[in-house]
């Protein structure tokens, strides 16, 4: 049976979509599941699981530090200390973050992170999608670097909601404002989730690539 990780993933929604076409697949994160399978989830540091003989990596490494959209408060002469632990801690998630690209071991690999600064530091990302491709009404930018694996297929594509500031110059999409409004780390953990329909596409579409692979002989 094919064993699929999916690290950074509390919410298990790739992971049960992976259950659900036969594949023994697992979540794995600091933080408990909240997608109600516990008996899938491994509840520790992915580094301690990433040696294991995986046929597919599914990665969401923390974007926090990573993405370009908080980049002013990494200004030093503005913000000072504060500005240097944000870049110490973006350092820090850019190494962790490239773990994922030295899977040597792994056929297929697959590492999500909105647009950010990993662009620069380790190449510019395979694909970009957005939720609304996959019938989830949403503008957001999502990069994926992909190994062993063909770029995403739209699936169903939908007008996403825009939401126009009140200055007329520029708009957003109502997902981003509406979490604007929650404490910081509920902001973080609300954001980092993958919508339904582009976990649904990654498991259905990379799920069935790699188990006809394994059916013709590949990895």
């Amino acid at each position: 049976m094919m064993r699929v990780l999916c690290a950074c993933e509390e919410s298990q929604a790739v992971t049960k979509r992976l259950r659900a076409m036969g594949i023994e697949a697992y979540s794995c994160d600091l933080l408990p599941c909240s997608g109600g399978h516990p008996e899938w989830h491994l509840r520790q540091d992915v580094r301690e699981v990433l040696g294991h003989p995986w046929d597919m990596v599914l990665a969401f490494p923390p974007c926090t530090y990573l993405t370009v959209t908080g980049n002013r408060w990494f200004d030093v002469e503005r913000y000072g200390d504060k500005a240097r632990e944000r870049h110490r801690l973006r350092d820090e998630a850019a190494a962790f973050f490239g773990l994922f690209t030295r899977l040597d071991h792994v056929p297929y690999v697959a590492i999500e992170n909105p647009v950010g600064v990993m662009s620069t530091r380790y190449r510019k990302p395979d694909q970009i999608v957005h939720p609304w491709w996959f019938g989830d009404p949403e503008r957001k930018a999502t990069c994926l670097w992909l190994k062993g694996l063909p770029p995403l297929v739209a699936t169903n594509p939908v007008e996403p909601r825009v939401i126009e500031y009140k200055n007329g110059k520029g708009t957003d999409s109502p997902w981003h404002m509406e979490t604007m409004k929650l404490p910081p780390a509920e902001r973080a953990r609300a954001r980092s989730k993958t919508f339904p329909g582009v976990a649904d596409a990654m498991a259905d579409q990379w799920g069935a690539w790699a188990l006809r692979q394994r059916e013709n002989g590949g990895a």
